[in-house]
């Protein structure tokens, strides 16, 4: 098999091949170590890469199957970390200069999940200071795959440009305002945000620890639902992630969406939207239909308010999660990153209970939709594939930034899951995407969901010509 081909496999699939002996851990190992090699010194997307440890990684593979030891559709399979995910030994600057020596001395509980589920861990994948907007200034961001000029998106940038670059099989993101759904739409990958509380963020730097999603990037759903099913579960460090059963999110996946209901609030996803954007979030719901869903009006509760709340409240938990840095060491932040902090550092406490409280009703409000409805749609942004030239412009312009929000930090603060398909292209040739929002702790929905849409599209079967 040619190597891009083999590069460009699903997860799944590639396990599969693996496990029947087709293909070998090792040699799909150095044929990706190959490919990061060629191609991620334009690409960027790598912060640090592990080819020896995943090399050794994939020989242990390699024994355990061929004894026959097969532990789950990850064993051998390589895939990448995003950088806030400690790694033990191995660098995690957390997208910061200042903790560019930091190396810690135990695996975050995903990487621990990952590495007993028999994948191989490449490496760590770029992303922006702190999780939040922008990349500091003095850290190369990673590019686009499909366009240099396009935006990569935030702040999990590396692992949506790896995972469409064809640099892993697949990759962790985090999303706190929309950093697993930006990424995923503007390289044209599927990206699944668990519900807060589905995944252990212990061994993770925090933005904002009830905002933060730690959840899979990949080809696919499938993809996506065999990756959430190592990672997700209760855990003993971390006594937010629920003690719920993880169901099998790779059985029962019918192919259509017979019996499901899937609302759609038309006013609030179109005003402002551009044409891109609203045109395949139209073809999603068409082609939804034709599988079997019903599809129904909504009135989506406002979400101006809460939008407005997202940035002062990220800002309060940031200064927490930065409290021993900063504002001691300020000189060291970019200018983004220390404008959130000092934005949270400047609420009063009487300012932080009414964004709870405006929150809480909030989350109620939306909780109540969903007892008519089984998914709500809308697109993963107000403008689909924005260059980096427009999104240069983010801070001067406050329109930009609604357009940018509009559709996803909503759902953070709720800590719905979300799951992000790729849907088409802009007439400037960027991928575009919608997403489909579930009830709490209903990813198995989302995941037969986006895996029958994508059994009647190619949109994720597509690739950037590099």
């Amino acid at each position: 098999m040619p190597a891009t081909d083999l590069c460009y496999l699903g997860l799944v699939e590639v396990g599969q091949q693996i496990h029947a002996r087709k293909l070998s851990p090792v040699e799909v190992t150095k044929a990706m170590l190959g490919r990061i090699e060629r191609l991620d010194g334009k690409l960027k997307s790598y912060a640090h890469v592990m080819a020896d440890s995943a090399l050794a990684q994939a020989a242990i593979a390699e024994k355990e199957i061929a004894a026959g030891k097969i532990k789950g559709p990850l064993h051998g399979v390589p895939v990448a970390i995003k950088d806030l995910c400690w790694v033990k030994g191995a660098p995690a600057a957390h997208g910061m200069t200042i903790h560019r020596g930091f190396r810690p001395d135990e695996d975050a509980t995903v990487v621990a999940r990952l590495k007993d589920a028999g994948a191989v861990i490449l490496g760590k994948l770029q992303q922006t200071e702190g999780a939040y907007a922008d990349h500091h200034p003095k850290i190369d961001p990673p590019k686009n795959p499909w366009n240099a000029e396009l935006w990569t998106g935030a702040s999990s940038s590396g692992s949506g440009s790896a995972t469409a670059a064809g640099l892993c099989f697949g990759s962790l993101g985090t999303d706190t305002g929309g950093s697993i759904r930006f990424p995923s739409a503007a390289n044209g990958i599927t990206g699944l945000k668990p519900t807060w509380g589905r995944v252990s963020r212990y061994g993770a730097f925090e933005l904002a620890a009830t905002l933060d999603h730690i959840g899979p990037m990949a080809r696919n759903a499938v993809d996506c639902g065999a990756m959430l099913g190592v990672i997700a579960g209760q855990d003993a460090k971390d006594t937010t992630a629920v003690p719920l059963p993880v169901p099998d999110y790779l059985a029962g996946l019918p192919g259509n969406l017979r019996g499901v209901t899937i609302g759609v609030d038309r006013r609030w996803t179109s005003e402002g939207t551009d044409e891109a954007a609203a045109k395949v979030l139209s073809e999603g719901l068409r082609a939804a239909a034709e599988l079997g869903a019903k599809i129904t009006e909504v009135t989506f509760p406002d979400s101006k308010a809460v939008i407005d709340d997202w940035f002062p409240l990220c800002g309060i938990e940031a200064a927490v999660a930065h409290e021993a840095t900063y504002p001691s060491r300020k000189d060291e932040y970019g200018p983004g990153l220390a404008g959130l902090l000092d934005l949270g550092l400047a609420q009063s406490g009487t300012d932080y209970q009414k964004i709870v409280l405006r929150r809480e009703a909030f989350r109620g409000a939306v909780r109540i939709l969903f007892e008519t409805v089984d998914f709500i749609a809308v697109p993963a942004q107000a403008f689909a594939a924005p260059t980096l030239a427009k999104m240069a412009a983010l801070g001067e312009d406050a329109s930009l930034i609604a357009g940018l929000l509009r559709f996803t930090c909503p759902f953070d603060m709720t800590g719905s899951p979300t799951i992000t398909l790729p849907g088409g292209f802009a007439p400037g040739g960027g991928p575009v995407a919608f997403q489909f929002v579930g009830r709490h702790f209903d990813e198995a929905g989302l995941v037969r969901t986006g895996d029958a849409f994508q059994r009647v599209t190619d949109w994720h079967t597509r690739h950037p010509a590099l």
